[in-house]
């Protein structure tokens, strides 16, 4: 009985609603899911089942998604062991590293690699998506061969600015800047 109740409850859900959970003005929220189509009904709300299929349809979340990491340091050894990114459809095909020391061993289930191979299994593997944990230094070299080898979208976690050609889409994340912007919003 508690189950058809939650299910009635949360059948539709308002722009309003949705404005309070997000903090976005509702009219907003209308105008934006407007762009993919009809979702809602005015007076009623969206179908929460439906419009959740529908996002994940149109953020291509519905599907799986195979990826490469390169450096398999502190930071990358946390991502492959991390499970939340599984449940979203990603899934790290291989992990990459130029120390010999780490090659050949396992993270998970998941062996690591050496570098230099990287860029022939990309292509084999068709992979269209890489995260780098690598020092700064190397990570233009290895934005490169990703690149190189059919990766058109890069997670960089490198404290640098990789230059890349305008078809690839790169998101940098340096966590001091992230820091910093966290320290702002105290004051």
């Amino acid at each position: 009985m508690i189950e058809a109740k939650r299910v009635n409850e949360f059948s539709t859900i308002s722009s309003s609603r949705l404005s309070d959970i997000t903090g976005i003005n509702p009219h907003q929220i209308r105008k934006d899911f407007s762009y993919f189509g009809e979702f809602g009904k005015r007076g009623i709300g969206y179908p929460v089942l439906e419009l959740f299929n529908k996002l994940k349809e149109i953020l291509k979340s519905n599907q799986k998604w195979n990826l490469v990491l390169a450096g398999a340091g502190n930071l990358g050894t946390a991502f492959l062991r991390y499970k939340g990114f599984s449940k979203r459809g990603f899934i790290i095909k291989a992990v990459f590293d130029n120390d010999m020391a780490k090659v050949g061993k396992k993270i998970g289930h998941i062996r690591i690699r050496h570098i230099q191979d990287m860029e022939k299994f990309l292509k084999e593997q068709k992979i269209r998506i890489g995260i780098i944990t690598v020092p700064s230094q190397s990570a233009q070299e290895v934005a490169d061969q990703m690149i190189a080898g059919g990766v058109r979208s890069i997670l960089n976690f490198a404290p640098i600015s990789i230059k890349h050609p305008r078809r690839i889409s790169i998101k940098h994340i340096d966590i001091a800047i992230e820091l910093e912007k966290l320290v702002y919003y105290l004051s």
